[in-house]
């Protein structure tokens, strides 16, 4: 059954009911008036007793209509559950939670068939508080809901409530003041101050609980505990750690009389190197967060840092230098392990992380980098996955000692695999480099001149693995074992398969790590494209109303014809009688890039978009400055908005309930959503048929 959004007209609410039941398809989604809605909130309050006094919130809800009770499922599979936020003084204390009466449960077909919790006809709310002032005050506060009968919902509204509280005479006026309670749907920090305020949309309250740990969250962070357990287990064959692992075991286990007590300190040695770690992630999550995020993963200031300081690290592995901190720190954590014990134990393990730098440190920061795009909880998975792959030969071999005979001794094999990460560091470096050119169109970095990088950086490492390439601090290489051979097969073949990417090849194995594919200077994928359309055999390309604004510094994948600014495709949209697809992507947007080259690139997904669409391309994270005639005042934040990437940015969280890129969105030729918004998702069957319901949606509204 299909999803209608409905919101409320400035029209005169006397007009016949049919005007109104037009209203529920046809009124335009881009106003933001107030909504109609079948629900009414009246307060009541109980003061029996001076100390104590009770809450009472009343939904009336019209027949045929329901209101959602607290906790259900969150969208965009979910509604917006029924939430409340109250303003905190030194006047009251709440006594728990807000509390509801029972709720019907059943299967909603609106939402994927969910069980969900909602109420009919009334439902009471009950808050109760405890009275601390002797004077009269005022609890204030707001609370949201969203209400759905059989066919359709009305947007989330919010409506803010006051109580006359009496004073309690044996009250005492004291308690902390904070200024706003602390509740994920009613407060966000702002992404370019930091300060929480107070949200003024209640749409991007649905963001915020669509942003939480669904199921693609929760596989994100799998994926990225892999990545960074893959890391720690790279680090221990590093030449810093790996000749450690006998001696640290060894030390443990000399006293063969008491073997509990050594393996227990051998414990305690893997727990602290993991307490460390992941204490250095949860430091970088509370001190710069998510909403420093987007400054690290856009501006140029933080790119080219961490491009600069992958290039030192690079260079140290490959034997320019020897990256060490100060010899004081390794000196004074080493006394302290003297003590022995659990506290000898642990400073122990914090000599080994600070004398394990050189080593770790490229692999640590290469970790926390990654993090740096994405959410609190990030960097912190990050080293524990890292921080227990790194622990995890010392507690094994200190429980099975006569494993540590089967382990290969040190040798030349660890520089090679030392001089191998800095070739690899040479190569993810340059991401950083090119997520500044895209983002501020230097220019610097093309396809085609990172791939040419790429290119020599791993032909020169397949070349060291086959011992043709040497440093000074190689030894001499008569033979090569298998595992090299093996890795330098594996390498010549990466490099092959990138060289057909200079003139045009589409590399979806390396979507997203490389720029994107217009940025070629030859294309020869294009030359052939544009010679059918000419020939007359290929797929017909839309024709545009006019020259697309900013089309000299963005273009669009595959040879797409579309548009870079809402206001112009939806122009052309409604001038052409045709449907509008929205992409809201940006330069430094991975899955942006997997998209377009997975999905995209499909002969079904190219033809409907190419004929029956307007296009166009909303970059979230442009640093171009508009003229200030076309500056926006934000709706949600209050701040005026100078640049492409921020003012569309500003667009997606206000009108379309989401901050996450990639983003797609169907309206209809006068702004309506034609079907519901998707997201990251490379099923191409999916995705066609996102497209083909929008198209059927959008040919019923023509019809009527």
């Amino acid at each position: 059954m299909s999803f209608i959004i409905l919101f409320k007209t400035s029209a005169n609410p006397m007009k016949k009911l049919y005007v109104c039941c037009l209203a529920l398809v046809f009124f335009p989604f881009y106003i933001f008036s107030q909504v109609l809605t079948p629900v009414k909130w009246s307060f009541k309050l109980e003061q029996t007793k001076p100390e104590e006094a009770t809450l009472l919130l009343i939904a009336t809800i019209d027949h045929g209509w329901h209101v959602y009770a607290q906790g259900n499922p969150l969208p965009p599979n979910g509604p917006v559950s029924t939430s409340f936020s109250f303003i905190k003084t030194k006047d009251y204390q709440r006594i728990g939670k807000v509390i509801e009466p029972k709720a019907i449960e059943e299967k909603d077909s609106q939402f994927d068939n969910q069980t969900l919790r909602y109420f009919e006809h009334k439902a009471v709310f009950k808050q109760i508080i405890k009275v601390l002032s002797k004077k009269d005050f005022q609890v204030k506060g707001s609370l949201e809901f969203m209400c759905c009968d059989n066919g359709q919902c009305i947007p989330p509204d919010e409506v803010e409530f006051t109580f006359d509280i009496k004073g309690n005479p044996a009250g005492n006026d004291v308690a902390v003041v904070t200024p706003i309670e602390k509740h994920t749907d009613s407060v966000i920090k702002n992404t370019d101050t930091g300060k929480v305020v107070k949200l003024k949309s209640p749409k991007l309250k649905i963001t915020l609980k669509a942003e939480g740990l669904n199921n693609e969250k929760l596989k994100s962070l799998l994926l990225f505990f892999l990545f960074a357990f893959g890391g720690g287990l790279l680090a221990i064959v590093t030449p810093c750690v790996f000749p450690m692992i006998p001696m640290t075991v060894t030390f443990f286990m000399h006293d063969s009389g008491n073997k509990r007590k050594a393996r227990f300190q051998a414990i305690v040695y893997s727990l602290s190197i993991i307490l460390i770690y992941t204490l250095i992630g949860t430091i970088l999550a509370l001190t710069l967060g998510a909403n420093f995020a987007n400054f690290l993963s856009t501006h140029w200031i933080p790119n080219v840092f961490f491009f600069l300081i992958f290039m030192v690290f690079a260079a140290s592995f490959l034997g320019m230098f020897e990256i060490t901190l100060p010899a004081w720190m390794v000196s004074k954590a080493d006394k302290k392990a003297d003590k022995g014990g659990i506290t000898g134990a642990f400073f122990m393990a914090f000599t080994l992380v600070l004398v394990s730098f050189s080593c770790t440190g490229p692999i640590v920061g290469l970790i926390l980098v990654k993090s740096a795009g994405g959410e609190v909880l990030l960097p912190i998975i990050g080293m524990l996955g890292f921080s227990i792959a790194f622990a995890l030969p010392f507690g094994v071999f200190a429980f099975i000692p006569s494993w540590l005979a089967s382990l290969p001794k040190s040798g030349g094999w660890l520089n090679v695999v030392k001089v191998v990460l800095g070739f690899i560091e040479l190569a993810l470096g340059l991401k950083f480099l090119s997520i500044a050119d895209q983002t501020y169109h230097w220019h610097i970095l093309d396809r085609e001149v990172y791939l040419a990088f790429w290119i020599v950086i791993f032909t020169l490492m397949g070349f060291y693995l086959l011992g043709k390439l040497k440093f000074h601090h190689d030894s001499d290489v008569p033979f090569i074992g298998v595992p090299r051979l093996i890795l330098a097969i594996i390498t010549f073949t990466f490099v092959m398969y990138m060289i057909p990417g200079m003139w045009g090849a589409p590399l979806k194995a390396l979507a997203g790590y490389l720029p994107p594919q217009q940025s070629l200077d030859f294309d020869l994928s294009a030359i052939i494209h544009n010679e059918v359309k000419a020939g007359g055999t290929g797929a017909t390309s839309t024709s545009l109303c006019d020259a697309p604004k900013y089309k000299e510094f963005l273009e669009l994948p595959h040879q797409l014809d579309g548009y870079f600014d809402y206001k112009q495709a939806l122009a052309c949209s409604h001038q052409q009688n045709k449907p509008l697809f929205i992409d809201f992507t940006g330069h430094g947007c991975v899955n942006c890039r997997e998209m377009e080259a997975r999905v995209w690139a499909d002969p079904q997904v190219l033809k409907r978009l190419r004929e029956k669409f307007i296009v166009t391309a909303l970059y979230v994270d442009d640093k171009t400055e508009v003229p200030q005639n076309e500056w926006i005042t934000s709706k949600y934040d209050g701040k005026v908005k100078k640049s492409i990437g921020k003012i569309y940015a500003d667009l997606q969280i206000s009108r379309f309930n989401v901050n996450a890129q990639p983003y797609y969105v169907l309206l209809d030729t006068t702004g309506n959503l034609l079907t519901t918004p998707k997201a990251y998702d490379l099923n191409v069957d999916t995705f066609i048929k996102f497209l083909d319901t929008g198209l059927d949606n959008f040919q019923k509204q023509q019809k009527k």
